[in-house]
């Protein structure tokens, strides 16, 4: 039996009116953005999503990506802080056992905002960036191939975001992309369902979630990611 997910997209709140003075007051302020305010839900369905696959993973050739675990997004936003930091500290502090070259990146105003439990160490990779795709306009790409690396492991907020915009720039340079689910995410459950769609949908894609596909994206998670 073929599995769909609904997905509810909403542009606002419907305006429900139970007087003439009400209806008059909206006449006054009919204006495109009130009149889009306006629509209802709409509901959609699309494939469900495949399974995180487990992934083994070689350390020297391998590289964890963090873009914007910074104090300005995860303290507003509650998923990261108490859902997504947890499980990136554990898997960061994994990481760094096994030897794996940690790179970060984030825009110029928070460079120094790093959460404390995952921010950069000395000699790790770190650069500024003005796009969603944090290979756009840096040396990143650069500076991986100087060390030799060949697969990312991406986590960040958020996923239909420098996520999955960085997916693709990885993917474009020859890179191997692996996104641990419970890494990244975004605050509305259809935007963090679209957001690993398109990541597994891009132009090197990978819808059946194939794992360790060459030069293309896996969805993993951290319990699932062995390094040797």
């Amino acid at each position: 039996m073929k599995l769909f997910r609904t997905v509810l997209l909403t542009s606002g709140l419907v305006l429900a009116l139970s007087s003439g003075a009400a209806q008059t007051q909206l006449s006054a302020q009919d204006t495109p953005a009130s009149r889009a305010a306006s629509k209802p839900m709409v509901t959609l369905q699309m494939p469900a999503l495949p399974a995180p696959v487990p992934v083994t993973l070689n350390p020297k050739t391998t590289a964890l990506l963090v873009f914007d675990y910074v104090e300005p997004i995860c303290n507003s936003k509650s998923k990261c802080g108490r859902e997504l930091l947890p499980a990136l500290t554990a898997f960061m502090a994994r990481s760094r056992k096994a030897g794996l070259v940690v790179a970060y990146g984030t825009r110029e105003e928070n460079v120094s905002k790093w959460l404390p439990e995952v921010a950069p160490q000395p000699g790790d990779i770190t650069i500024v960036t003005i796009g969603q795709d944090r290979f756009y306009n840096t040396d990143l790409d650069k500076d991986l191939k100087a060390k030799g690396i060949t697969t990312t492991i991406m986590a960040g907020w958020k996923v239909s975001g420098s996520v999955a915009y960085s997916s693709v720039g990885a993917t474009l340079r020859g890179y191997t992309v692996v996104v641990p689910v419970d890494t990244t995410g975004a605050t509305a459950d259809y935007e963090q369902v679209i957001g690993f769609f398109n990541i597994l949908n891009q132009i090197n894609g990978n819808l059946p979630n194939q794992p360790l596909k060459p030069n293309a994206p896996t969805l993993s998670r951290t319990d699932m990611i062995t390094f040797q």
